[in-house]
C-alpha cells in the first residue's frame, strides 16, 4: 500500500503527485484533475492507499482511499 500527495508545482500552474516519503515527485502535469487521476492509478497498482488533494492554499481541500483494483466488497465512499 502506497499514500499519494497532489501538491502545486512551486512558482508554477503545474501539479505533482508525490509518494508520501519520497523525496521527487512521480509525475508533473498541467491540471489538478490530471494529477488526482494519475494519483489513484498509483495508489491502485500499488495496492491501495490513500490519496490526498492538496489545495492552491496549501491546505488538503479533499483525500479518498482507493482501495485494490479487484477487491470484492470495497467501502463505500460517503463523500462522492
Amino acid at each position: 500500500m502506497a499514500n499519494y500527495y497532489v501538491t502545486q508545482r512551486e512558482g508554477t500552474d503545474g501539479w505533482n503527485v508525490v509518494r508520501e516519503n519520497s523525496d521527487r515527485a512521480s509525475a508533473n502535469v498541467n491540471t489538478q484533475a490530471e494529477a488526482g487521476q494519475l494519483a489513484k492509478e498509483y495508489a491502485r497498482n500499488s495496492g491501495g492507499g490513500e490519496v490526498r488533494i492538496q489545495g492552491r492554499d496549501g491546505r488538503f481541500r479533499d483525500s479518498d482511499t482507493v482501495g485494490r483494483g479487484n477487491d470484492p466488497f470495497p467501502p463505500r465512499d460517503k463523500k462522492h
